[in-house]
């Protein structure tokens, strides 16, 4: 049983790689192979819309012709039983690489009728993770629903879990941050609260996600 996650965060032990390494120990838990891929280190680009992988009898038809870094995590995404996606929220959206990501996943969606050509459903977890707090979490919703959406259709099944009011650094005072002072004890107190209720709840999602697969 091989579950898989991939860190659209450019940071390799921030808030999202926590969360994520969480959600592959609760996966390990059950008896799950893991794997961590940080897509930051990974060479690819983004979708190029040459509409190759659509090409009507073509030989590449429902695969991607770039050749890159991305190409041997289409065999591992197809080998896994479970998969993470985890991306901090930048100005609103999915972090940039998270979008390429999700980009090059466009083979697998078919204009024929709108389902998608991969080999099978498995379950995913999107996690999220952002500065902001619950209240401001609520403006961001539609955007992470959609991607949400975009993952059940051509992957398989997806839960969302957003962590909230995340620090966005260590040491606030080495940065011009003034707008967050007000609210740094806030930030604080949730970061030594709740945040470690984030992680249980990751652990919680792998190891659900492992045991309905090994089932």
């Amino acid at each position: 049983m091989n579950v898989i996650a991939f860190n659209g965060s450019p940071r390799t032990n921030g808030a999202t790689a926590t969360l994520l390494r969480k959600a592959l120990e609760g996966a390990a838990s059950q008896g799950a192979k893991t794997e961590f891929v940080q897509l930051s280190q990974v060479a690819m680009k983004g979708c190029q819309a040459c509409f190759s992988c659509k090409k009507r009898g073509g030989a590449t038809y429902g695969r991607c012709v770039q050749r890159d870094g991305m190409t041997p995590l289409y065999a591992k995404m197809e080998h896994a039983h479970a998969l993470f996606l985890g991306t901090p929220i930048y100005f609103g959206t999915i972090s940039s690489g998270t979008k390429m990501f999700i980009e090059r996943l466009f083979p697998y969606f078919t204009y024929k009728d709108y389902s998608s050509l991969f080999p099978k459903k498995i379950p995913v977890g999107l996690i999220c993770t952002l500065g902001a707090g619950e209240q401001e979490e609520k403006v961001f919703r539609p955007h992470l629903q959609f991607n949400q959406m975009i993952l059940s259709m051509l992957l398989g099944p997806t839960e969302l879990l957003v962590s909230t009011d995340t620090l966005h650094v260590e040491d606030y005072s080495q940065i011009v941050a003034d707008a967050l002072v007000a609210r740094l004890p806030q930030k604080l107190e949730h970061h030594r609260t709740v945040f470690p209720a984030d992680c249980e709840k990751a652990f919680a999602m792998g190891a659900k996600f492992a045991k309905r697969a090994a089932t």
